[in-house]
């Protein structure tokens, strides 16, 4: 039996205490009974980013974007579809890069739409550019 991981709720941010094995049962959180992996990039705040990154033992996928950005509009789409495939191995975030500037200059994010690869609280890959979703995977799976 393998040691239980740490995933971060989505809706309340409590810290689950889970069962590798039980990551494809479909998971609630322990304290808001939610369900722990709903599909979707979770849109977070700066405090929220830090939480992920710090907590959450599965890898988590970031998207730096903007409001203003054309080609991450023309992206997010193929984002969500790349949370559809990509969870509950990895937790997706989005990071306006306008609301979250620290963690922006924190990263020396340049360019948007920009991912960026966490695991175990550091960042291990980037790729700069608009992708669709299955370069978005497979760009993921090479990087594990």
């Amino acid at each position: 039996m393998s040691d239980p991981i740490h995933i971060v709720c989505p809706q309340c941010e409590a810290i689950n205490r889970l069962a590798p094995a039980r990551l494809s049962d479909n998971p609630v959180c322990g304290k808001c009974a939610q369900t722990l992996f709903n599909g979707k990039p979770l849109d977070v705040t700066s405090e929220q980013f830090n939480r992920h990154i710090s907590r959450n033992d599965i890898p988590v996928l970031v998207d730096f974007w903007a409001e203003w950005c054309g080609p991450c509009k023309m992206m997010a789409p193929h984002y969500a579809q790349a949370a559809q495939r990509l969870e509950p191995q990895l937790r997706l975030l989005k990071v306006d890069t306008e609301r979250a500037q620290d963690v922006s200059a924190r990263f020396a994010i340049r360019s948007i739409p920009t991912l960026a690869l966490f695991k175990g609280g550091r960042e291990i890959a980037r790729q700069a550019g608009a992708m669709d979703a299955g370069r978005i995977a497979a760009w993921v799976q090479s990087q594990l």
